[in-house]
């Protein structure tokens, strides 16, 4: 299972977050951005909708699968 840690900074005039090299828009508090963390990591745990998709591997092959949108990460939030 992957692992998405979201971990609140220090950014411009205010604060963030940042979770796989990705930094949020900034927030003016730092219980504004941790709120924000919070929300966004309980987003990444709901499951998706069941849909079909299709990927072309190195070697040119296509392959079709169908995705049941469950496989969902672990979240944490760290505030440091």
């Amino acid at each position: 299972m992957t692992k998405v840690v979201y971990k609140i900074i220090k950014h411009e005039n205010g604060w963030a977050y940042q979770a796989r090299g990705t930094i949020s828009e900034t927030f003016p508090t730092h219980d504004a951005a941790l709120e924000a963390a919070k929300r966004a990591a309980g987003e990444q745990k709901v499951p998706g909708e069941t849909v079909g998709i299709e990927y072309e591997t190195a070697d040119g092959e296509w392959h079709e699968e169908l995705d049941p949108g469950t496989d969902r990460p672990q979240t944490v939030v760290e505030d440091k």
